[in-house]
């Protein structure tokens, strides 16, 4: 009886194992279908700043970013162009603006901002050549807070840049290949 049970589990293990491989588009943990069989590349154009503010290697962190992540998270090859799919574009909004106002009881001081805000944008053009209808032309965009009584943005901007950026790749990542 107990070996029935165990020998019926297996079988079932198996073919499920085996039915599953034959599937042909592959989901993973993070969450892309990407059929392997027809989709094997992606290339990264040089993304622009457009956006007139930033640090001078702002386009190029970017690039070699989403570089990085495509590479971590699917088992596309990354080629220098013509890939599989295809992604281009320019950072088009670098924004450092007030959120919260600190008002002194100074008369003679000026009110001050208590929060600051940088925002990113950036315009994506994404061609997949494999399915045209799943191309996208869209912006994505993220923000941080920082408060300037404590710090300077000079002293996080870097910090800041980079994980705005993580945020903008993973929405990409989400709009391209996950399909979500």
């Amino acid at each position: 009886m107990i070996l029935n049970k165990v020998l019926r589990s297996l079988i079932i293990a198996l073919v499920s194992f085996f039915g599953f491989q034959a599937c042909s588009v592959s989901y993973s943990f993070t969450g892309t279908n990407i059929n392997y069989d027809i989709i094997k590349s992606f290339s990264v154009e040089n993304f622009f700043n457009d956006s007139g503010g930033g640090p001078a290697n702002m386009e190029q962190l970017f690039t070699e970013s989403l570089k990085d992540f495509y590479q971590r998270n699917t088992q596309l090859e990354l080629v220098r162009n013509n890939g599989d799919l295809q992604f281009s574009g320019a950072i088009s909004r670098y924004a450092i603006t007030p959120q919260a106002t600190v008002t002194t009881t100074d008369p003679n001081l000026p009110d001050r901002a208590g929060q600051m805000r940088l925002t990113i944008t950036v315009e994506v053009d994404y061609v997949n050549t494999v399915n045209e209808e799943e191309s996208l032309k869209r912006s994505f965009s993220f923000f941080k807070d920082y408060d300037p009584r404590n710090t300077s943005i000079l002293q996080v901007e870097s910090v800041l840049i980079e994980e705005i950026f993580e945020s903008i790749i993973q929405d990409i990542f989400t709009a391209t290949v996950a399909n979500w």
